[in-house]
């Protein structure tokens, strides 16, 4: 979905996935996405594939996420740039620990698209 902000047109992509259901896990998941505890080059990697902001929700061991892109941004082929970045597999290895999907997923086949179904004063 296209939409302005005031730093200009971006595209926004809301998506979920669930975590295990271990208090322990959900509370190791919050720390390791904490201020300052997101490794560098995670970041790094998402700016350099078109990501300009994104920002993760938690309710029980629901995660919601809200990811900003540049408007040329591909799902298929940015995603999978960001992938084969270096230390990308080693983190997704390292919080798959805490969701409930297959540890070899990656975070393109576990963060799942929600559906937009309503927008307010959308005609």
């Amino acid at each position: 979905m296209m939409t302005t902000t005031p730093g200009g047109t971006t595209k926004r992509y809301c998506k979920t996935m669930d975590l295990e259901s271990d208090p322990v896990l959900v509370a190791a998941y919050r720390k390791v996405h904490g201020p300052g505890q997101v490794w560098p080059e995670i970041t790094a990697g998402m700016r350099e594939v078109g990501i300009v902001d994104m920002e993760i929700y938690l309710l029980g061991t629901r995660l919601f996420m809200i990811m900003e892109t540049v408007p040329g941004f591909d799902p298929e082929r940015d995603l999978a740039r960001l992938a084969a970045l270096p230390r990308q597999s080693e983190w997704e290895a390292h919080v798959a620990r805490y969701q409930r999907t297959e540890s070899s997923a990656t975070a393109s086949e576990k963060w799942q698209d929600l559906e937009r179904i309503y927008k307010m004063d959308e005609p």
